[in-house]
Formats: structure tokens, sequence, C-alpha cells
């Protein structure tokens, strides 16, 4: 994939586990930060923050900077001293005081411009303790990508192909312009990216609406292994869902993320999973783990399957979320 977003709810689990456990053989929550540390992965934020590989940081970067180069320059030294930092030892050496976050909360400024530096490649990652993230100074590995900005970006819009495909006309367009966080300093040459897209990706018109995938991607006309009688607890910002317009055109009803919606206004719950059965998102479910329990609620688009198939499948995948919980 390149690329898995993240996501700090832990409810049931963090999104980044929800994701990887239907595409991982016996995946657990929490494996990927458990195992970060001997991955060749990074944090970053690519069209939203979360894990890439180091050949997908490596095309992103360098990445300007016109920030405040002398205080950054202290922190850097100040880091490389002691090789691996927590950012309330960063604070409590410095204490330049209180910023504005992005959320419009009070945030140290030390945290801030870490992760300022973090973002424009000047420090990395290495590890979480208790979710808090522990920063070294980056040095950028030898990796081959393309110099050349036009390859560049071009590679990028595949990544972003690669992972969220089939894309209608307007939700490339979206995708491709969220790269501007991936690469601001490639910015100008989305609108062409966007245009070469176009015309080198694969390509049909369906009921009016065109959509586009990976050129070397084969469609196949049927499955017969059986894979689709399955039932798929899916997370709010898996790829098969993360296209809002796409999900609406595929299944005919809107799928909203109202964890941050105040709560008299959800109408479908806090972390609302949509449920895959067969080729058909039918509903959603939420779940909560209380007393060492996995609680489910389940609620259905029009009703729920009377198949005994469906009914065994739910279990089923009920007893496959308890064993990524670790219950």
């Amino acid at each position: 994939m390149g690329f898995v977003q993240a996501d700090p709810i832990r409810a049931p689990a963090r999104a980044q586990d929800l994701i990887l456990r239907q595409r991982v053989k016996d995946y657990r929550a929490g494996d990927l930060e458990k195992r970060y540390e001997t991955l060749d992965i990074e944090e970053d934020f690519f069209i939203n923050y979360g894990y890439v590989t180091q050949w997908l940081h490596a095309l992103m970067h360098p990445r300007t900077w016109n920030g405040r180069q002398a205080r950054a320059q202290k922190l850097l030294e100040f880091v490389r001293e002691r090789g691996q930092v927590h950012p309330r030892e960063v604070d409590e050496h410095f204490s330049h005081g209180k910023v504005t976050n992005y959320w419009g909360g009070s945030s140290n400024a030390t945290t801030h411009l870490m992760d300022e530096m973090h973002y424009r490649g000047l420090l990395r990652v290495v590890r979480r303790e208790k979710g808090i993230r522990i920063y070294a100074v980056r040095i950028a590995p030898e990796i081959d990508v393309a110099s050349d900005a036009s390859a560049t970006i071009d590679a990028l819009v595949d990544v972003v192909v690669n992972i969220y495909a089939p894309l209608t006309s307007p939700s490339l367009s979206y995708y491709s312009r969220r790269l501007r966080y991936a690469a601001p300093q490639l910015q100008n040459t989305l609108p062409a990216a966007f245009q070469r897209a176009k015309a080198r990706l694969s390509k049909a018109t369906i009921d009016g609406v065109e959509w586009f995938w990976p050129s070397d991607e084969k469609l196949r006309p049927s499955v017969s292994d059986g894979s689709l009688e399955r039932v798929r607890l899916l997370a709010p910002f898996d790829p098969l869902v993360h296209d809002r317009t796409r999900f609406k055109l595929l299944w005919g009803w809107e799928y909203r993320f109202e964890a941050y919606t105040p709560a008299p206004k959800r109408k479908l719950g806090y972390y609302a999973m949509p449920l895959l059965w067969r080729d058909q998102v039918i509903g959603w479910a939420n779940l909560a783990v209380k007393n060492g329990e996995l609680q489910s609620e389940f609620r259905y688009v029009e009703s729920e399957p009377r198949e005994p198939v469906f009914k065994r499948e739910l279990a089923a995948e009920m007893d496959r979320f308890r064993m990524f919980v670790g219950l």
C-alpha cells in the first residue's frame, strides 16, 4: 500500500490496526507500533497522517521550510547530543512557552517546533511511549527516487491511485490536491499531474460516471474462491470506505464519521464501522471493549439478512475481532 492512515482514537482499536487486520494474516491490535522499530517505515504526513514506507518518505522529501531556523538548529543539536528525546525533556530544557495548535487548543512551543521539524524531515519518530512520539535526528537513507519534479509528483499520484482506486474524476482531483501536504514544494505541479493521470490511467464510463484505476491492474469479472461469503467490519478510514462519494455511489447510503460530532447530532454512533457482506456495505457496527468483553451494536440500512450463512459469518467475524483485540 505504501501508506496506512493513523488515528489516535482507540474505539475499539486504532484506525491503522483496523485497516491492517483485514490485510495482514494473524494481525493483532498494536502490532504495528510494537514492530515499528524493526520495519523500514516512517511516521509522516501523506494525504493524511500515518505510516509510510521509506521509499515513499524519500519521494516526499526534502520539504522546504522557512521557519525558525536558529531555534530549530539549537533543538537539533540538543537531540543529536542525547540520541533520543521525549518532548517533555526538550520542553523542560528550552521552555519556549505555549502556542495555539491545529485544534485551537494550547500546546508547548517546543513540542510544536518538533512537530514542524519532523514534518520537514529533520527529525524522525523512532518509537512511541504510551502514545507519545520519541524523536531522534533523521539521517536520510540512500534510496533511489525520481529527481525530476514531474516524475516525482506522478509517482505520488500513482501511490494514491493504487490505494484508493477506483476513483471518479472529482475524487481523483481531490486526492491529487491532498498531495500538497505530502510534497508542499511541488504543489504548483499538481494541476498538470492530475491531467497526466487522467491520460495514462485505465478508465471507464459507467452510468455517466467516469472511473479511473491503475493501468496495470487487471479486473476480474467474478470471484469464485468463496472470499465474498465473509462478513468484514471496516475501519472508518479503510481505503474501501475513505472516498465518501464513491461509497454513496456504490452502496446507496451516506456514511459519516461522527467521533468529533456532538453526541446529540450523531446518527450512526461515535465510531461506526461499516459492515461489508459479500459485495455490499449493508450497515454498521459500534463496538467497545468493557470489563474484558466485546460489546456490540449492529444497525442495518434496510434489514439484517436472514440467511443462516450471514449469521454464521457475522459470528466468525466477531470471534476474529476478539482475537485481534486480545480477548
